[in-house]
């Protein structure tokens, strides 16, 4: 028993390792709050922890005996270890691929923005007409502007695309976005007190006022902005004076 306790440990010493510098690397740079959350990435961290933290040394523990020959010993290692690096890499390619790259304020919304979102050609083009804004394979999440552009038909041509034949909007066109301080007084003009946000239930307006209060925040000011991310939603509370955000809660 002290035999497998042993493989059982180092297996899992060595996966537990594995996964916090990947997992680790991703977080820090580009997966802390709200990205994490609003990507919805939790389900895709969950089946690579199952995979390498649980089942992995699990299965060392059971295949490891002390009387099996040491060629068929390492075989069966060798296969788990096998299984465990695909779904690391499974996981960490999913995690890569829809990294959050931008926190864009577009109209009348605070909207996320991820890799995936993105495609080659309008990456192409915002490095030749936008360099200093365009995502780079190292780029952190930035907060911008995302205003429509300036000439009426390219503008026309994106609400168009967008609304009529579900094409991209102009969150996904890193060409047309500007610094985030560029957008702040579109942005004053669109901050709404909690009770006439209209995309909050009851329930969460009266749960949202009370944290509000809780933390010393004002409830009944214009100050807040709903933040989209899919399916996912955040209030930012933002200072109405410096337009600096405050908090980024989670209704319910």
């Amino acid at each position: 028993m002290r035999f497998r306790l042993t493989a059982f440990g180092l297996h899992l010493l060595g996966s537990a390792c594995a996964l916090t510098v990947v997992l680790g690397a991703l977080y820090f740079g580009w997966y802390r709050w709200p990205g994490w959350y609003l990507s919805s990435v939790l389900h895709v961290v969950g089946i690579v922890v199952l995979v390498d933290v649980v089942i992995g040394p699990t299965l060392t523990l059971i295949v490891a005996n002390p009387g099996k020959a040491r060629r068929a010993l390492t075989r069966d290692i060798a296969m788990i270890v096998t299984v465990q690096l695909a779904a690391l890499i499974y996981g960490g390619v999913t995690l890569w691929s829809g990294r959050p790259l931008y926190y864009t304020f577009s109209a009348d919304r605070l909207e996320f923005v991820q890799a995936s979102d993105l495609d080659d050609a309008e990456i192409a083009l915002a490095r030749q007409r936008n360099p200093s804004l365009a995502p780079h394979w190292s780029s952190r999440p930035r907060w911008v502007w995302a205003p429509l552009p300036e000439d009426p038909r390219e503008a026309m041509e994106i609400v168009n695309s967008n609304v009529l034949a579900g094409g991209k909007d102009v969150i996904d066109m890193p060409r047309y976005f500007k610094p985030w301080e560029q957008g702040l007084p579109r942005l004053r003009d669109q901050l709404a007190r909690i009770d006439d946000i209209k995309y909050l239930s009851k329930a969460e307006k009266q749960s949202l006022r009370a944290r509000l209060s809780a933390a010393g925040l004002p409830p009944d000011e214009r100050n807040a902005l709903v933040m989209w991310g899919g399916s996912r939603r955040l209030l930012a509370v933002f200072d109405p004076t410096t337009l600096r955000i405050r908090a980024l809660l989670v209704p319910s």
